[in-house]
């Protein structure tokens, strides 16, 4: 049997107050929200923590309304709330998808925006339990020196998990955090870093309040999909999320980021010069798709063949496209 671990407890009514925790118990506190990932995660002792702090009463980060700027989105909007948004559904459908993809009814309903968003990193040698672990030397993630996947490496390449982060980066969104200086705004694509040991840029006194999709996002043509073993529950293999402008006859922009991969998600280079002015041609998708395959390197992070996980990327961007071009964006 897995249990948890001793820690102690916090439930925060507002930001300010879980700010004052983790002030107070610098490096010692673990955000929850909806504790999806956090508590297996827990009885694996990959998280060890003095003191646990609960978001789930901090009434201010649920919300999701819309105006002139754009959509806003509070840290604490449940994966299903967000997946059967109607405004959400109107002008980023994409989004929808990609929240509506995650896990299962269960999960979404408890897992949040803001969660999914800060997902830890997985891995073969890293998500296992400690006796497993323990036998093999630990890793460099967790209480190692080594990382098996690349033994030779500085850096931890456990893999990028989010569903709904490939998509906000695809929208151009920025997400706002709360810390002890006041908050910052930053853009989602650089929320992250490709250390997976903690692949995002939120210190330990700090946490995510709110994400911003920008107007100029709306109308977009995008698509999102998620290759996984089975149709519920799995995390990616692989994930692709786009976003362009243009018709099918002349395509203006597209933007695709590549995500399940590495530790971070990464945002092809090069596709604006490839397809400006290009029609939306079974020729334009397969030069779009072979550039894709090239500038993405699966490795063996996850327990699913490496080189069977590359030749899906030129595949599911053939897909992304068709999608997002089938027909005109309402």
């Amino acid at each position: 049997m897995l249990t948890l671990p001793v820690f102690d407890w916090s439930r925060p009514a507002t930001v300010d107050e879980a700010l004052e925790l983790l002030a107070a118990h610098p490096g010692e506190c673990l955000l929850v929200a909806g504790g999806t990932d956090a508590v297996p995660n827990l009885k694996h002792r990959l998280h060890e923590p003095r003191r646990i702090v609960s978001l789930g009463a901090v009434a201010e980060l649920r919300f999701v309304r819309e105006d002139a700027d754009g959509l806003h989105l509070g840290a604490l909007v449940t994966l299903r709330e967000l997946a059967e948004s109607a405004i959400v559904r109107r002008d980023f459908p994409a989004l929808a998808r990609a929240a509506s993809l995650v896990a299962s009814p269960q999960i979404r309903n408890m897992g949040t925006l803001g969660g999914n968003l800060c997902l830890d990193t997985r891995c073969t040698y890293y998500n296992q339990t400690f006796f497993w672990r323990e036998a093999l030397g630990f890793c460099l993630k967790k209480d190692g020196v080594l990382c098996h996947v690349v033994p030779q490496g500085r850096r931890c390449v456990a893999a990028h998990s989010s569903d709904v982060a490939p998509m906000l980066i695809a929208l151009e969104a920025s997400v706002e955090i709360a810390g002890p200086g006041g908050r910052r705004t930053i853009a989602v694509e650089d929320f992250f870093v490709g250390d997976g040991v903690h692949n995002n840029v939120l210190r330990s006194d700090e946490l995510v309040t709110r994400i911003h999709v920008p107007a100029g996002s709306r109308g977009a043509r995008m698509a999102y999909g998620k290759l996984r073993p089975r149709g519920a529950i799995d995390f990616p293999m692989l994930s692709v999320a786009l976003a362009a402008r243009g018709t099918a006859a002349a395509i203006e922009r597209l933007r695709i980021v590549v995500s399940a991969l590495g530790a971070r998600p990464r945002v092809l280079g090069g596709l604006d010069a490839l397809v400006a002015g290009r029609p939306a041609d079974e020729e334009t998708l397969e030069s779009v798709a072979q550039s894709a395959s090239r500038q993405c390197r699966p490795l063996t992070n996850v327990s699913y063949d490496h080189a069977w996980r590359h030749e899906m990327v030129p595949v599911f961007v053939r897909r992304a496209l068709r999608d997002a071009f089938a027909e005109e964006p309402s």
